[in-house]
């Protein structure tokens, strides 16, 4: 019987899975019009633009848009594979095939004892549940990346480094997944992947980290925390104006300045934690890894100048690992993604406009949207110290017991 519910159960997940992203596909090709603004603009506009460019060996250096690193080029052409496609569709197509490799890196990972398909699960409904922006965007590419860095971590270090790494040079927040990974050869194989990739395009193609100065200048955005200063502000007569700056729709005016530097303070501190926890943390289980990814992400998403949409899909794909194992903790923050994961669409695309003007409904599914993120990162933070950091009582003190002698469990 068991067997047989198992095989049920998989038919099931996939059964959703197929049906979900036909539904998303039949959006991003506009066979199903979705309401709100257009997000397929940026693959069939600002993305084929910059195709157009890196086809001819350099990067857009003259374009403040461009704020990536640069394996970011290797996601943006990569509807070449599939010539005989237009750009955009070609687009999907891959997004469609990254989703899918992630579902299935997650199903392996569910595989063996203390492991569980919690994480699959998770996947398959919140994806849907963020609206076609997923695939209009090259993050599910890099989400995909680091479900197979995380899985890897156990088994094969080398392999997890060099991915995390790579991830990094996609879209830089995969650098994060390596706060938790215990062995050095990890950590070796991350340098050396990382700056033989950035070396190797450094010196082919021109610009490769232009995106820098680009991104050090970025504004408060109209749906990160610190932008329901701004928000509630206009109410009360703040003369600042939202407009598209820097690719994002952010706020500009007085005071602006100061909430931004707010934010990268918050940033500071969540790194500060993060290291302070690194040094502090003995206890570490097979699922230490990916709780601390978790985290990472989850602090720096809440504490960010920009918390755009498709960001979610970083935080609903490394919770999905940890749910891959049935001894995380994270549990809880899993559940407060998901539950922000309807809030994120109807924010973007669906009512926007209401975000942009500041109404009462734009206000209220931020503040219903941030709380949970905020919410998560919490109890997230709490459940991985409490996990791995030994309580005073544990610490052995001069006269008791030597630092190898003490005994702690994983939990």
């Amino acid at each position: 019987m068991e067997p047989t519910a198992a095989r049920g159960s998989l038919a099931g997940l996939l059964g959703i899975w197929g049906v979900t992203r036909a539904a998303l596909l039949l959006c991003v090709l506009k066979v199903v019009v979705f309401p709100g603004p257009d997000v397929t603009s940026d693959v069939s506009v600002i993305y084929r633009g910059w195709y157009d460019v890196l086809v001819t060996g350099t990067f857009p250096q003259d374009d403040v848009t461009w704020q990536y690193p640069p394996a970011a080029a290797l996601a943006v052409l990569s509807p070449a594979v599939l010539p005989f496609l237009e750009y955009a569709t070609a687009f999907f197509v891959l997004a469609l095939v990254a989703d899918a490799a992630a579902l299935a890196l997650l199903l392996r990972g569910a595989r063996g004892t203390g492991r569980s398909r919690r994480g699959a699960w998770l996947w398959v409904a919140a994806v849907p549940l963020l609206g076609p922006t997923v695939y209009a965007r090259y993050d599910v590419m890099v989400t995909g990346v680091a479900v197979a860095a995380l899985l890897a971590a156990g088994r094969h270090p080398r392999l997890a480094g060099a991915l995390m790494a790579f991830g990094a040079l996609l879209k830089v927040w995969p650098a994060l997944l390596l706060l938790g990974v215990r062995r050095r050869v990890a950590w070796v194989s991350a340098a050396v992947t990382g700056v033989a990739v950035a070396g190797l395009f450094a010196v082919l193609m021109p610009g490769a980290f232009a995106f820098l100065g680009f991104q050090r200048d970025r504004g408060t955005e109209v749906e990160s925390l610190g932008s329901l200063v701004f928000h509630v502000a206009r109410h009360h007569g703040w003369d600042g104006e939202v407009l598209l700056n820097y690719g994002s729709v952010e706020f500009l005016g007085p005071y602006v300045s100061w909430v931004s530097t707010g934010a990268l303070f918050l940033t500071g501190a969540a790194l500060a934690w993060l290291v302070l926890w690194r040094l502090l943390a003995t206890r570490f289980a097979p699922h230490t890894a990916a709780d601390a990814a978790f985290t990472a992400v989850l602090l720096f998403t809440v504490t960010s100048r920009v918390i755009s949409p498709q960001y979610m899909v970083w935080l609903v794909g490394t919770a999905a690992v940890c749910l891959c194992f049935r001894e995380s903790r994270m549990g809880r923050p899993a559940a407060l993604v998901l539950a922000a994961c309807p809030a994120t669409m109807l924010e973007f695309p669906v009512w926007f406009g209401h975000v942009v003007a500041s109404d009462a409904l734009g206000i209220t599914l931020l503040t219903i949207r941030n709380g949970l993120l905020v919410a998560a990162s919490l109890l997230a933070a709490r459940a991985l110290w409490r996990a791995t950091v030994p309580a005073r009582r544990e610490i052995p003190s001069a006269a008791g017991p030597s630092w190898a002698e003490r005994t702690t469990v994983p939990s």
